[in-house]
């Protein structure tokens, strides 16, 4: 039998590896994506093997890559579920929980966070009944400023939750400095900045919670999945507890009785020795991924260092080749003092410039090169908060101004070396022309 799955392992490998390696670019024929998974022979192997072990849920494959990673960013606990987003969600309803007695999220408090991201670092907030207040973003870092987030705290306000914009890190001493001053939590959403470090230090030491995607668009990717770290042992048990259905009971999956008095518990209205694993204690959901993406991203994770290399020599051949483009645009920068992890790189035109953002972005996809925007540009212009609480402290004009003109470009490893000399050469064209 083992001769068998040998055997099935090595040619699926090198069929993958193959297949990669047909892929040939051709400028203005093979179209230059922003993201996408690298994955290579070793990786579906590693696919094939969790299927052939017939475990689909999450198992030893789930909990092994949660140790990879937490020891990756040196935190003491690793939650892995099945997207980022709903990393997001659990991490903002852990704050919920009745077991952080006084620091417990109630219905209509405030959380601050920023308007130009994602909307699931956003909508956690609301679908827990709490009201996120916006603060406008800073260029050319796009992340929100210290004194901006200091300025929106109120005596309702009782956490933070923002990214790290495009892998590039916020002030995260100085927020978790604020955070700290007035007692409140802070979640940083990660997912764009997997490997980030400020100040030398990894980017959740500085966060309560950090959430991570694994999507294909990612660092590393499960296709999907995410992951929730914290140091904190009551948020990791608050953290599995929604996500595997609210339930009290900490066993792993297809185990039993791990704690030893499965039916000598007392919760509750319940009838004594009611059975643990089926005793509730959050209001919970089913977020759990399965043991096929825990192997495919405990694969890639071994990659990382490669890949978050690849991303920042990307970028500063962009930040380099563009340099004599400052007229036209607003160029990005590292926030000092950190060690960025890039997920793109940003470019917004400038009000000034002989061409709006349509026409550059419009070139670039007759010339086969994919770009993005950053996120929702501004999320409270969007239909689906137009009847939603909110509070917005300041102004969010920067917010606006990258909703109407910003946009970035991929340096994910999927950009090879001749792809972003294409890309260079048709931005530095176009920008001849005007």
């Amino acid at each position: 039998m083992s001769e068998k799955i040998d055997k099935i392992l090595s040619l699926t490998e090198s069929y993958i590896d193959e297949k990669n390696k047909a892929n040939k670019f051709i400028a203005g024929v093979t179209r230059v994506r922003t993201s996408g998974a690298a994955w290579d022979g070793n990786d579906i192997s590693s696919l094939v093997k969790a299927c052939l072990d017939a475990w689909i849920t999450d198992g030893t494959e789930s909990y092994e890559f949660e140790k990879l990673l937490s020891t990756f960013l040196k935190q003491r606990y690793g939650v892995f579920c099945n997207s980022g987003s709903s990393a997001n969600l659990l991490a903002m309803s852990a704050l919920t929980s009745k077991r952080l007695g006084s620091r417990a999220l109630k219905r209509g408090d405030e959380v601050i966070t920023v308007a130009a991201g994602f909307p699931t670092t956003i909508n956690p907030i609301i679908q827990n009944g709490l009201v996120p207040v916006f603060v406008d973003i800073s260029l050319p870092s796009y992340n929100a400023l210290p004194h901006a987030i200091e300025e929106a705290i109120t005596d309702k306000t009782k956490a933070i939750m923002i990214a790290h914009t495009l892998g590039n890190p916020y002030k995260a001493q100085e927020v978790r400095d604020i955070a700290d001053r007035s007692e409140l939590w802070v979640i940083a959403d990660c997912c764009d900045a997997l490997g980030a470090e400020y100040e030398g230090k990894s980017l959740p030491s500085f966060a309560d919670m950090s959430t991570f995607s694994f999507y294909p668009a990612h660092h590393i990717s499960a296709g999907e999945g995410g992951a929730i770290t914290t140091n904190s042992p009551i948020l990791d048990k608050i953290l599995r507890s929604f996500r595997d259905w609210g339930r009290d009971c900490w066993c792993q999956t297809g185990k039993d009785n791990t704690c030893g008095k499965r039916y000598g518990f007392d919760l509750g209205d319940l009838p004594k020795g009611f059975d643990h694993k089926y005793t509730y204690s959050e209001i919970g959901y089913n977020l759990k991924a399965t043991d096929l993406q825990a192997a495919l991203v405990a694969s890639q994770i071994k990659k990382l260092p490669r890949f978050i290399d690849a991303r920042r020599r990307t970028w500063e051949f962009y930040r380099e080749h563009f340099s004599e483009l400052e007229k036209y645009f607003i160029l990005p920068e590292p926030t000092y003092k950190s060690n960025p992890s890039w997920f793109g790189f940003m470019l917004s035109v400038r009000d000034d410039a002989p061409f709006s953002r349509k026409d550059i972005v419009s070139y670039l996809d007759d010339s086969k090169v994919d770009t993005r925007m950053l996120f929702a540009g501004n999320a409270v212009k969007h239909p689906a908060y137009k009847d939603k609480p909110y509070l917005i402290s300041g102004t969010l004009h920067k917010s606006d101004f990258v909703m109407n003109s910003g946009f970035w470009i991929g340096v994910s490893p999927v950009v090879t070396p001749p792809m972003r000399e294409y890309v260079a050469q048709k931005i530095m064209e176009f920008c001849k022309t005007k």
